[in-house]
């Protein structure tokens, strides 16, 4: 594939390595990014798949081939490059395919100052990236099983002089959880924790020990290709089996630690909207939630809108990405956020989603609440039965509203004012995705499955 049908999506550039890019179209990248930002180093961290440091490596020669500063944070959770990118007024770039699988890989880049990039940005710098001539010194693309060719513990390889290690960049996002959010230690409180093989399992539990939070820490043990396999926020079942079992509150990342989905005491999962609404209730109680108003996508659940309507709080509905989320956010100056998948923005403390500040935050309400976490989120929201299907397509249509306009418009005049559809194309992988919400779960599930047909038959 050629590099000028590679395109920034939701969240970032993401794909098969080896087949939907490869390094050299990485290294490109890297260059278009130095020349957006041609006065700030760029600093650059992966999340543990195999590709991870040789994709480093080769957005740092991307970077260098322009006169830029390359810093190396290793293996390291996305939010900690956005911390970095806001305290050090740098560019920071995040090898990682997110919750996707081990083979694919990507990019998210981040402004200085932190900021995801609008889309204005994203533009200039895909201007920059396709008309790029080819890199000099390239590996093949058939490479994505191959072993880095620069590895986290600082080695060093032609093209990517600057890219040693620097640790202090993770050691200054330890200490501002541990130190800055204003959260008192819990007091050897037990939790179970699933770090999902990636980039949470060396951070994840050495915070929540200081913080005074004993961890019962699973798939903490990347070796390259196990990240997100059945596990983390993505495949909560094992975790909330064992939460049931000891009776404590679960936490799942995804494999680049911005996303958070939790379980309680009982084993039942605890989603972004059950969270989210949890934090905009707290907040608003504690009159800290600007304006009274939270923002959410087109995809959460109406129970949600439903809940905050009874509590007097707005909510601001975008499209689907946090990346959308955080853009309403910065207009409006509001300060929480998030997706049903578990992206959860905290204005006051971070500039973009990150499970681990999510999950000390969730742990604080709860103990605040003197009640259980099972409890609150029973309490918080009713949930309008929800059917997500996920149709894998060989080339994502242009417009798939166009596509099943006739069947879209049949089935929403039939559900009226008790459901809704949204229906669109993945911005990471080769999916069409459909939600249905009904005032039944088959009503939901039947509508549902005509609509995945339609895709399978049309796409």
């Amino acid at each position: 594939m050629m590099a000028e049908r590679i395109r920034f999506g939701t969240d970032g550039v993401r794909g098969r390595v080896g087949t939907d890019f490869g390094t050299d179209d990485i290294e490109r990248l890297g260059a278009a990014v130095a020349a957006e930002w041609p006065r700030h180093h760029v600093l650059i961290g992966h999340d543990g798949r195999e590709s991870g440091a040789m994709l480093l490596s080769a957005f740092a020669r991307g970077v260098q081939s322009r006169g830029g500063t390359v810093v190396n944070a290793g293996l390291v959770p996305t939010p900690t490059l956005a911390f970095a990118a806001r305290h050090r007024n740098c560019v920071a770039a995040s090898i990682t395919a997110s919750h996707n699988p081990w083979q694919d890989n990507g990019v998210k880049v981040f402004a200085p100052g932190g900021s995801k990039l609008s889309d204005e940005t994203q533009r200039r710098i895909e201007t920059l990236w396709h008309a790029a001539p080819p890199a000099g010194a390239t590996t093949p693309r058939s490479d994505a099983s191959a072993r880095p060719s620069v590895e986290s513990s600082g080695a060093e390889s032609s093209g990517a002089e600057s890219t040693s290690v620097d640790g202090a960049v993770l050691e200054e996002y330890v200490g501002a959880l541990v130190k800055t959010l204003g959260v008192a230690p819990f007091g050897d409180v037990g939790i179970a924790v699933d770090c999902a093989n990636g980039a949470m399992s060396s951070v994840a539990g050495r915070i929540l020990a200081a913080l005074g939070v004993r961890a019962d820490i699973v798939n903490d043990e990347p070796d390259g290709r196990n990240i997100n396999e059945g596990c983390g926020a993505t495949h909560p079942e094992a975790l909330a089996a064992r939460c049931a079992r000891l009776g404590v509150v679960g936490v799942a990342f995804d494999g680049d630690g911005d996303r958070l989905i939790a379980v309680d005491e009982k084993g039942n999962v605890v989603d972004g909207d059950r969270l989210i609404a949890l934090a905009a209730i707290d907040l608003k109680q504690r009159n800290l939630l600007a304006n009274d108003t939270v923002v959410v996508t087109s995809m959460t659940n109406l129970g949600f809108h439903r809940a905050m309507k009874r509590h007097g709080i707005t909510a601001v509905v975008t499209e689907v990405g946090d990346r959308a989320v955080l853009a309403a956010m910065d207009d409006g100056g509001f300060v929480l956020g998030g997706e049903q998948s578990g992206h959860i923005i905290h204005a006051r403390h971070a500039t973009t989603g990150d499970g681990l500040l999510s999950a000390i935050l969730l742990l604080d309400l709860v103990r605040r609440s003197k009640r259980t976490l099972d409890d609150l989120a029973r309490d918080v929201m009713t949930r309008v039965p929800q059917v997500l299907r996920n149709v894998r397509v060989a080339q994502r249509p242009d417009d798939v509203e166009s596509l099943l306009s006739d069947l879209l418009t049949r089935e929403r005049d039939a559900l009226g004012d008790d459901g809704r559809i949204v229906v669109r194309v993945s911005g990471t992988e080769p999916l069409v995705r459909i939600m249905v919400e009904a005032h039944s779960q088959s009503v939901a599930d039947d509508v549902a499955t005509r609509l995945e047909r339609a895709v399978i038959a049309r796409a």
